[in-house]
C-alpha cells in the first residue's frame, strides 16, 4: 500500500479539450471492457485510409497502461508489430515484454525475451524481464537475472536495484533491503528517492526508528537528492502508528515545506495523517491552504477531507464541506455524500442519514443500496422495524446483480419475521417481490406471506400450491403456521 502510493502521482486536470474531429485515441479510449478487442478499431481506421501516427499509437499504449488496461495495450503493441507499422527498438520491445508479463505471465515473457535478437537485448529489455519476475515474486529467477545483468554491465541504474528491494518488501524480507542499498552504493550506483523510501519503509515496518532517522539525514545530505513531501509523509505514518506524536508532527511539518503548487495529493496525505493524530485544527488549516494553492479542489480532495472529519467525529463541519462540494461544480459522485451518510449512521443518527438519502433522491441523484441497507440496519438495531423495512425496501429497489452489494441475510430474516408477526399482506407481498430480484425464493418468504394471510382471514391454499411448485414442501413449521388459523 505504502510502496504503491510512493510511486504514483495522480494528475490534476479539470477540463478536457474537445477535438474537432475524432482521433484514433478517441475511438479506442471508450472501449473500457478488458474483453473488448481494439484490433477491429485499428483495422477499420487503416481500411478507411485515415492517417496513422506511430507517436499516437505509443501514446495510446501509455494511456491504456496507466489505466491498467494491459490486455488492450498489448493488442495495440502486437498490432503495430505484426502490421509492420514501425520497427521495434529496444524501448518498444521492453514495453511489449512488460505487457506480456502482465497479461500472460513471466514464462511467456521469457519466451519473447529469448527470441529477441542480440542487439535488442539491452538494459531496457533485461530490466523489463526482471520486472516480470519481481511482479510475480519469482525470487530465484529475479536474483539470477540480476547477476547476469551485473555481468553484462546492465545494472548501472537504481531502477534495477529498486526492483529487487521491492521484491524483498513484497515477500516480507524487509531486513534484506538495507543490505541491497549498501550494495548499490558499493557498486557506484547512486540511490534515488525511491531507493531511500523503500529503505525507510523496511526500517519502519520493523520499528527501527533510529535507522529511519539515519536514512532521512543521509538523504538530506546528498546533493543529487531533492527531498519531497512523500518521503517525510512515509516516515510520519510510521511514527503515528508507533505513537511517536512529536516525531510525526515534525515530519509532517517538513513534508508541508516541500509541497509544490497544485500538489493536491500531498495536501490530501497531510490531511489524512493529521486526522490520525486527531489534530482537527491542523486538518482545517491544511484544507484552507490546499484551497488557496490549488485554486480548485477535485472530488478526491473532498473525499479525503470528509473522511478525515468523519474520523474526527465532526459531522457539522463535514456537512459544511459537503455544501462546498455541492457548489463546486464538480461532477456528481455518490461516494462523496455517502461518507457523511455512513458517518451519521455510525453515530446512531439514522434519521439524518435517511434525510440526506431522501434529499438526494428528490434531486434525482443516484444513491446506492449499500447506504440504504446500512441505515436500515441501524433502525433494526434500535428496534424501529417500520423504518428499517422502508429503508431496506428502497435498497432492494436499487439492487443490480453483480454490482457489489449483497443483501444482509440476517436483516432479511428479521424483517420477514417481523412482517409475518405484525405486517400486512401488502407489506409481505411487496417485500417478497423485491427480495426475489436479489435472492432465490425460499421457505421463510412463503411462511411470512402465509402468516399475513392467516391474520387477515384469507385462504392460503393457492399459496401452498405455489410453494410446492417452487420445490418447497410443507414441513412441521408450515403445519404449525396453518394451524394458527384453526386456533
Amino acid at each position: 500500500m505504502i510502496l504503491g502510493r510512493m510511486s504514483a502521482f495522480a494528475r490534476r486536470s479539470y477540463h478536457t479539450s474537445q477535438s474537432k474531429k475524432p482521433s484514433l485515441y478517441s475511438k479506442i479510449s471508450p472501449l473500457g471492457s478488458p474483453n473488448c478487442s481494439v484490433v477491429p478499431v485499428l483495422d477499420d481506421w487503416v481500411y478507411k485510409g485515415k492517417k496513422l501516427c506511430v507517436a499516437e499509437l505509443n501514446r495510446i499504449i501509455r494511456d491504456l497502461r496507466k489505466r491498467s488496461r494491459f490486455s488492450q495495450a498489448l493488442q495495440v503493441s502486437e498490432w503495430m508489430c505484426t502490421k509492420g507499422v514501425c520497427i521495434f527498438s529496444p524501448t518498444e520491445h521492453a514495453v511489449h515484454l512488460d505487457l506480456i508479463g502482465k497479461v500472460h505471465g513471466f514464462a511467456t515473457a521469457e519466451t519473447y525475451f529469448d527470441a529477441l535478437k542480440d542487439q535488442h537485448k539491452t538494459e531496457k529489455t533485461y530490466g523489463a524481464l526482471l520486472n516480470c519476475y519481481v511482479r510475480q515474486r519469482q525470487t530465484d529467477k529475479a536474483l539470477s537475472h540480476l547477476h547476469i545483468m551485473k555481468e553484462l554491465g546492465f545494472a548501472s541504474s537504481p531502477l534495477t536495484y529498486n526492483d529487487i528491494m521491492c521484491l524483498y518488501t513484497n515477500i516480507g524480507h524487509h531486513e534484506k533491503v538495507p543490505h541491497l542499498l549498501t550494495q548499490m552504493k558499493q557498486n557506484g550506483v547512486l540511490p534515488d528517492n525511491f531507493s531511500y523510501r523503500i529503505c525507510i519503509n523496511s526500517y519502519g515496518v520493523r520499528s527501527d526508528f533510529d535507522a529511519v532517522e539515519r536514512v532521512l539525514k543521509e538523504m538530506e545530505s546528498q546533493p543529487h537528492i531533492v527531498m519531497d513531501w512523500n518521503t517525510y509523509s512515509i516516515a510520519a505514518n510510521f511514527y503515528i502508528k508507533a505513537g511517536l506524536r512529536t516525531e510525526a508532527i515534525y515530519a509532517l511539518k517538513k513534508a508541508e515545506e516541500r509541497l509544490g503548487n497544485k500538489d493536491g495529493q500531498g495536501y490530501n496525505h497531510l490531511i489524512s495523517l493529521y486526522a490520525h493524530l486527531r489534530l482537527k485544527n491542523e486538518v482545517l488549516r491544511i484544507w484552507d491552504l490546499e484551497k488557496t494553492v490549488c485554486k480548485r479542489c477535485i472530488n478526491r480532495d473532498f473525499t479525503t477531507m470528509l473522511e478525515s472529519l468523519v474520523k474526527l467525529g465532526d459531522l457539522d463541519q463535514a456537512e459544511k464541506i459537503l455544501q462546498e462540494w455541492e457548489s463546486s461544480g464538480n461532477c456528481y459522485d455518490f461516494g462523496i455524500p455517502s461518507i457523511v451518510i455512513i458517518g451519521y449512521s455510525q453515530k446512531g443518527l439514522h434519521e439524518k442519514a435517511q434525510a440526506m438519502l431522501e434529499e438526494l433522491q428528490n434531486k434525482e441523484k443516484i444513491t446506492t443500496p449499500n447506504c440504504w441497507s446500512v441505515v436500515a440496519g441501524g433502525y433494526f438495531n434500535k428496534g424501529e422495524m417500520e423504518k428499517a423495512l422502508r429503508c431496506f425496501k428502497t435498497a432492494l429497489s436499487l439492487y443490480v446483480e453483480n454490482k457489489g452489494w449483497k443483501p444482509n441475510v440476517k436483516l432479511i430474516s428479521e424483517l420477514l419475521r417481523w412482517i409475518g408477526d405484525k405486517g400486512s399482506v401488502e407489506d409481505a407481498q411487496v417485500f417478497v417481490s423485491l427480495l426475489r430480484n436479489a435472492i432465490p425464493v425460499n421457505r421463510q418468504m412463503y411462511h411470512t406471506i402465509i402468516k399475513t394471510y392467516i391474520r387477515a382471514g384469507k385462504e392460503v391454499d393457492e399459496l401452498l400450491e405455489c410453494m410446492e411448485k417452487h420445490g418447497i414442501h410443507e414441513n412441521e413449521e408450515t403445519k404449525k403456521i396453518i394451524n394458527m388459523k384453526k386456533a
